[in-house]
């Protein structure tokens, strides 16, 4: 089978030549979901635009579902649902109305077992008739999600879908997508939370300055790039690492209690028995030891550097 979303050699430059898109080619799968990560001005949002035909590519190629976005734009676009960043609604319609009339926009039937299906998913029914005006943010970006699924798309798209949101509604979100996914809809993540991508997220793309630095499946990234630290508790403070120790590379916490020696955890040889007979003979008396596998946060920052703060 076909993947759902195709994207060949895809490119964007705007007026004055700047680069936002350098060549995308990226296939996704029906069902699963991916997590686009990328600092602030890594293309991520233009991306995203460009495959829901709000931005045209100045080149390369995408389709959904086997519809080129630029040949057949209404057939593409019908498949797609967006969550934007930017919390656009009309003030003083009824949540009920706003996503009524999204559907409408798509050329849909009424369906109001399918909006109330929607709103109760999202926690919204209690607010069907409420001003989106007087809603939390929260409650306004959770509209935005009912907006772009009451057309029944097979590719959602979640630009930040968090941003603004606090941690109980933040996990309901998690679990909304979880649902979504195994209901057979392709979800295609932004965030700047990375516990959303480890929690969430089947794949993981990394994006930097319009170029896809990779995409690989998550357990698999985090296997290939993760490092594990070995933390030795001292029963003694020491000032400074023994020269006797100074093959290993460690770090001395900054109380003299605690030994950190970081390694590849994929390597043939970690190098830890060697160190623990090490630290024997050098009379470094040991009180614990623990490991601690890096996270996709810090795979993250090693992956983009200084861009991505």
């Amino acid at each position: 089978m076909a993947p759902i979303l195709q994207i060949k050699d895809l490119r964007k430059t705007y007026d004055g030549g700047f680069e936002a898109l350098k060549g995308v080619t990226l296939d996704i799968e029906e069902g699963e979901i991916l997590a686009l990560l990328g600092p602030n001005g890594a293309g991520k949002t233009t991306l995203i635009s460009t495959l829901c035909g709000i931005t045209l590519p100045t080149g390369g190629s995408a389709s959904v579902g086997g519809h080129d976005i630029l040949k057949d734009y209404r057939a593409a676009r019908e498949m797609i649902g967006l969550v934007p960043q930017e919390i656009a609604l009309e003030p003083f319609e009824k949540v009920i109305n706003t996503v009524r009339l999204t559907r409408g926009l798509f050329g849909k039937r009424r369906d109001d077992a399918l909006v109330e299906k929607i709103l109760r998913q999202l926690s919204l029914w209690d607010k069907r008739d409420t001003p989106t005006k007087a809603l939390s943010g929260g409650m306004k970006r959770r509209v935005l999600i009912a907006k772009a699924l009451v057309h029944e798309p097979r590719v959602l798209f979640l630009d930040e879908p968090t941003a603004g949101v606090d941690v109980a509604l933040r996990k309901g979100m998690w679990d909304t997508v979880e649902e979504l996914k195994a209901s057979g809809v392709t979800i295609i993540l932004t965030t700047h939370y990375l516990e959303e991508a480890e929690a969430m997220a089947d794949r993981i793309g990394v994006i930097q300055k319009g170029e896809l630095l990779l995409v690989e499946e998550k357990a698999a990234l985090m296997k290939r790039l993760g490092r594990k630290k070995l933390t030795v508790q001292l029963r003694s403070p020491l000032s400074e690492v023994p020269a006797a120790l100074s093959g290993f590379e460690l770090e001395l916490a900054e109380d003299g209690h605690a030994l950190v020696y970081t390694y590849d955890s994929q390597a043939e040889r970690t190098g830890i028995t060697r160190l623990l007979a090490a630290l024997a003979d050098a009379g470094v008396g040991l009180a614990d030891l623990s490991t601690h596998q890096s996270s996709l946060e810090e795979i993250f920052v090693d992956l983009v550097g200084e861009d991505a703060a």
